[in-house]
């Protein structure tokens, strides 16, 4: 049975540092697609594709400013669930929390799964399920040390992902411009526009490479959720958010465009990763192994990432009053060590059913992930609309970390969202997300009705983030300060 308890402030340990948050921030955008996945996008838009990392690139910047300005103003664990729970209504937080959760869990579930494989790249005879469990295992036990563990292991991922990048991105240039590994002949860059011309497919290509493209980017949103454990959050968040945009155009379209230049893009994944054929391209011979462990790294990376965040959105979904009350209880070491284990159990149950369900159904179930992206970044950019609604012009000159271009940045963003998503009913590849994803709001809001929740005496989020509650009421700030003289 849910219950609802008064709980003044969300009590975690801020053990994150600086440097935690930045590697987040760029290990947040950067996963297992662009090493594997990205010829598939290339082969849907060529060399276009350029213009759509670096348009998504745009978006998900006005995205992450919106969610910045709510964060840096009081951050929580929460993040965008307890703020959308507060500006627009108890069952937005309720519906942006288990969604979010769940897209974590399946998205972990795939994570999870794929290791086993990137294993058996090294040991043949290590069956997948062992490789799978021991990484959920190893994964929970960190997640459960302290979020300081957590905050290291990322760092690390990260770390690696950023330096494959760059050296493959150096490595390219010289080919580029010196011709080493091709002969002594430069290579140049008219692959951009050799081959078809820049845009070989029409703008119907870039159009349906778009969505995967922006589903790159999910998990980008991490930062927010970090932000209620991170040390000096009023410096770190806006610091990690204002890197988005350069990063996404450095490690995304500057990587693509040194593989762009370097092959014709009808050729692109042909013979596997377009990272390792320029590795070996360079004489590289370990390239297959080195971009494994890469990718290796980066699922891991994906499910530690998944373990802290489903953590921390039951841990606030107790505090709202939307799940049972035991996951809003702490460890010693100021970890929601209750809904941590819940969830790596659901993630263990799911890389089971991954092994035993047809295809087909499973494919019906990671739809729900993927339509959670879109979802959340709608309910971030409607929620920061809402909370500015709220503030007198005086009010809105104190914002620490203020949206740029609002309002018209949220309209952009909201109308590229909707195209995102009639883009996705429209390609037979992606209309279930269109079609499952209503299905599981729909779920869950009979619930919410069916189970009483709406009528429930709730912790109201103000009393998770009192401060938003005195930039709205400047009355309640005075009050306090004379209680304090």
């Amino acid at each position: 049975m849910i219950e609802k308890e008064n709980v003044s402030n969300e009590d975690l340990h801020r053990g994150l540092e600086e440097r935690h948050i930045q590697m987040m921030a760029i290990g947040g955008a950067i996963g297992v697609g662009l090493f594997l996945g990205s010829a598939i996008a290339i082969k849907t838009a060529g060399p276009s594709i350029l213009f759509c990392y670096a348009i998504a690139g745009v978006i998900l910047f006005f995205i992450m400013r919106a969610l910045g300005e709510m964060a840096v103003e009081n951050p929580v664990a929460g993040s965008f669930s307890a703020y959308a729970s507060e500006f627009i209504g108890p069952l937005a937080g309720y519906l942006t929390g288990w969604t979010y959760w769940f897209m974590w869990i399946v998205t972990c579930m795939a994570e999870v799964t794929a290791v086993g494989i990137y294993v058996n790249f090294w040991f043949p005879s290590v069956p997948q399920w062992a490789s799978a469990l021991a990484a959920v295992v190893l994964l929970t036990l960190v997640n459960l040390i302290a979020v300081k563990a957590f905050g290291e292991f990322e760092f690390w991922f990260a770390l690696i992902k950023v330096t494959t990048i760059i050296v493959m991105i150096i490595l390219g240039i010289v080919m580029i411009t010196t011709g080493f590994g091709n002969g002594g002949v430069p290579i140049g860059i008219s692959n951009l526009w050799n081959n078809g011309g820049f845009f070989p497919n029409g703008l119907k290509g870039p159009a349906l490479a778009m969505v995967m493209v922006a589903f790159a980017f999910v998990g980008i949103e991490l930062i927010g959720v970090t932000a209620g454990e991170a040390k000096n959050p009023d410096k770190v968040i806006p610091s990690a958010i204002n890197k988005v945009l350069i990063r996404i155009l450095i490690f995304y379209v500057g990587s693509m465009f040194v593989i762009l230049a370097l092959y014709p893009w009808a050729t692109i994944g042909t013979s596997g990763s377009p990272f390792v054929t320029t590795f070996v391209k360079f004489g590289i011979g370990a390239a297959a192994g080195i971009v494994n462990f890469v990718v290796l790294t980066a699922a891991l990376s994906s499910c530690n990432s998944g373990i802290f965040t489903t953590g921390r959105m039951l841990y606030n979904l107790s505090l709202q009053g939307s799940a049972p009350k035991m996951f809003g209880k702490l460890s010693k070491t100021q970890v929601p060590s209750t809904a941590i284990l819940i969830s790596a159990g659901f993630m263990l149950i799911g890389v089971l059913l991954n092994y035993v369900v047809p295809a087909k159904v499973f494919a019906y179930v990671t739809s729900v992930a993927t339509f959670a992206g879109v979802f959340s970044w709608f309910m971030i950019l409607l929620a920061q609309m809402k909370y500015r609604k709220t503030l007198t012009p005086e009010q809105v000159k104190k914002i620490k970390f203020p949206m740029k271009g609002y309002p018209y940045s949220n309209y952009i963003s909201i109308v590229f969202l909707v195209i995102l998503v009639i883009i996705m009913f429209m390609s037979p590849d992606t209309r279930v997300a269109v079609i499952v994803g209503p299905l599981w709001l729909g779920v869950l809001v009979a619930y919410y009705y069916g189970n009483g929740l709406h009528k429930r005496s709730s912790v109201t989020v103000k009393a998770q983030i009192p401060e938003f509650e005195k930039i709205a009421n400047p009355a309640t700030a005075v009050n306090d300060a004379n209680e304090m003289l």
